[in-house]
């Protein structure tokens, strides 16, 4: 994870594992995550990019498994932001 000077920005690489990729249930999983914290957090898929809360602009993203993408929080509590959201995608989105 790389955080910028002021911390309050923090990113993060991550690869969809899961063999559905970011369909409807694990989109809800990273939006209802992302609601926790107070820090905005976009996902970005090359030049395309989502609110982490918004389920349907994620779904939009078209992710597939092995599909990379990139989390950026901004906010008082990024760093945590990125650590939680990008152990949803290692995890799989505890599908398999």
């Amino acid at each position: 994870m790389s955080e910028h000077p002021d911390s309050k920005v923090a990113e993060q690489a991550v690869e969809i594992k899961n063999r559905l990729g970011l369909h409807l249930r694990a989109a809800t999983t990273l939006a209802q995550t992302a609601a926790r914290f107070k820090s905005t957090v976009t996902v970005f898929r090359g030049k395309e990019q989502a609110s982490a809360r918004s389920v349907t602009g994620l779904l939009m993203l078209g992710a597939g498994k092995g599909a990379r993408l990139r989390l950026r929080a901004e906010g008082e509590d990024a760093p945590a932001a990125v650590a939680e959201l990008s152990r949803l995608f290692s995890d799989g989105f505890g599908e398999e």
